[in-house]
């Protein structure tokens, strides 16, 4: 379980939105552009190639656009990915390391980049409007570039807030993740995206 959440941590980084109505890729560009911060509780659920018992954890997710973002896994294993816009933290309290990377080449061509990105979708995905499921409006990004880790990504939108995503990655595991109490545009502290390694702990990569 503890690979499986680490990927996925990494997937929001190296790895991580969207709307549909007047066409789901307009109202992604519509939600984009009228969102500038977002905060919400997000569940999410792991499943793996081989249809192993299925890995699920909690956890709250801020975004700060362009660049900025604060993924807190909470439940069942803290983990924490945290990005100012120049570096990602990617924080396992339990192993006690901490892993740094450029916030360009963890964001540019990922999931996080939908989320967290500027506008310009089109620069690094290619987006297809793949109708309703489930209740909500789908768009489905593909990145451009081959070496993302991510074969696509599925965003559901209902009204005008995002409600799901569904990251399919090259390792053949899906996961899907669900937003709550979604909040556009709240005041967010500039605390929200700092991050400095608890003492004691391995740093990797910085």
């Amino acid at each position: 379980m503890k690979f499986a959440l680490k990927i996925l941590s990494t997937a929001v980084v190296a790895i991580f939105p969207l709307l549909a109505e007047a066409g789901a890729i307009d109202q992604l560009h519509q939600f984009l552009s009228s969102t500038r911060t977002l905060k919400a509780n997000f569940s999410q659920m792991v499943i793996g190639r081989n249809g192993r018992k299925p890995q699920q954890s909690s956890g709250v997710v801020a975004i700060s656009r362009p660049g900025k973002l604060r993924w807190d896994i909470q439940k069942p294993y803290p983990q924490l990915v945290v990005g100012d816009g120049e570096k990602i933290w990617i924080y396992d309290p339990e192993l006690k390391q901490v892993t740094v990377r450029k916030a360009g080449q963890a964001i540019s061509g990922s999931p996080a980049a939908l989320l967290a990105g500027s506008n310009e979708l089109e620069k690094n995905f290619v987006l297809v409007d793949v109708g309703e499921a489930d209740g909500m409006n789908w768009v489905e990004a593909t990145p451009k570039a081959g070496d993302s880790g991510f074969e696509k990504v599925r965003l559901g939108i209902a009204g005008k807030d995002l409600k799901a995503m569904e990251l399919y990655d090259s390792f053949g595991q899906t996961t899907h993740i669900r937003f709550a109490n979604l909040e556009r545009n709240p005041v967010l502290p500039a605390t929200t995206f700092r991050f400095t390694p608890p003492a004691g702990v391995d740093i990797v990569g910085e």
